[in-house]
């Protein structure tokens, strides 16, 4: 089993360690962690108060205002990143000379540290406070490499990892969402090298989540017997076939139909839960199997590493909307050749009518069949679904 420790660095925020397993169902010898032997010792300033949230009222939607992320860490060198393990020469976030996983409060959040609600009967002029919280995930303490360089064992910690955050991000008052998330490469826009990702956790439903939920909700009030929509998607792209990147027991990817990016593809459950947190240990096996393998075969497409955003879309913490929602994870990126990157210009970003300069079919075609590491499972045989 993955061993977790808590403890707090020296301005108060939270950090946990999440300890690799070991075959016999054990942790990789830090069992016994005690972060009171390593303790935060940096006189950090006391935590910042948060920014606000304004309603756009031609939209329906909030923004979040947090001027104070300006002056965050941005691609610092490898000697002062703030996520390797402490040094003399470079006392960062993480006390301990060495770890597995970890997770610990953003310094500079886009959201939080305080909870609560935003307001109510929002209009014109409309601001709140910025409630909520924004997590670090770090994923390794090597500050080169990538996710898809992970062993199996370690992918299965950032799993266990994203889970048990989601469950207690989902019980702090106030959270209607919580969003973990991974930006990789410097044409995304990381602000650092280290491979590392987030966790969000809203106090509103974001505006993708909104309109993902409705169309969920939707197709579960009229399908007979409580058919979900992802479901129902899931069961078509598996019966053509054409699409399919890979199948597993658990799990299934496929780049969907209707792609709007030029590398796109969805990785989803064949069973419906709401969220990371109520996967069973078989399945967060399966998981941490089936998505390194992914991430090896977008990254076999071209020589250089290929950018993307993986977003974990899990059901809001909202009475209408959770009965309906089905965790999946979409997985995308800018890259639409070697030495090309798609652009959300004018039809895009002012519309937000997509145009992909890609074909969903042949995109999965290359996925299925590019050449990945050995250790990977068989990519889907040509014609297993005609």
């Amino acid at each position: 089993m993955t061993h977790i420790t808590s403890t707090n660095l020296a301005d108060g925020r939270e950090l946990l360690y999440f300890d690799d397993a070991t075959a016999d169902g054990g942790s990789a010898g830090r069992t016994a962690r005690n972060p009171e032997a390593t303790p935060d010792r940096r006189e950090l300033p006391a935590r910042s108060e948060p920014g606000e949230v304004r309603f756009d009222a031609l939209t329906g939607e909030w923004v979040a205002v947090a001027a104070h992320r300006q002056s965050r860490t941005h691609l610092p060198p490898a000697d002062q990143c703030p996520i390797c393990p402490t040094t003399p020469a470079n006392p960062s976030e993480i006390p301990a000379p060495d770890y597995d996983v970890v997770v610990f409060e953003n310094r500079f959040p886009s959201l939080g540290p305080a909870l609560g609600p935003v307001p109510a009967d929002a209009g014109w002029g409309t601001t709140g406070t910025a409630f909520g919280r924004c997590e670090v995930v770090s994923f390794t303490p090597e500050h080169t490499g990538s996710f898809s360089g992970l062993s199996e064992v370690r992918a299965r910690t950032v799993v266990e990892a994203w889970a048990h955050r989601t469950g207690a991000l989902n019980a702090l008052p106030g959270i209607r969402q919580v969003f973990p998330f991974e930006n990789r490469g410097a044409d995304i826009g990381v602000t650092l090298h280290h491979p590392h990702g987030q966790i969000y956790a809203y106090p509103y439903v974001t505006p993708r989540a909104a309109v993902m939920g409705a169309a969920a909700r939707k197709f579960y009030d009229d399908a007979d017997g409580r058919r979900t929509l992802t479901g129902s998607l899931l069961r078509s792209e598996r019966e053509d076939g054409s699409r399919m990147v890979l199948e597993g027991e658990n799990f299934s990817a496929y780049v969907p139909f209707a792609a709007r990016w030029p590398l796109e593809v969805h990785l989803v459950p064949h069973r419906q839960v709401p969220d990371l947190a109520a996967l069973s240990g078989e399945e967060k096996d399966e998981l941490a199997h089936v998505y390194l393998n992914l991430l090896k075969r977008l990254d076999a497409l071209y020589p250089t590493p290929t950018p993307y955003i993986s977003a974990w879309h899990q059901a809001p913490l909202d009475d209408l909307l959770r009965p309906a929602g089905y965790l999946h994870l979409q997985l995308t990126s800018p890259r639409r050749a070697e030495d090309k990157l798609k652009y959300l210009a004018g039809s895009e970003a002012a519309m937000g009518a997509f145009i992909n300069d890609t074909t969903p079919e042949l995109v999965a075609e290359r996925l299925r069949t590019v050449t990945v590491p050995a250790s990977a499972p068989k990519p889907i045989p040509e014609g297993a679904h005609a």
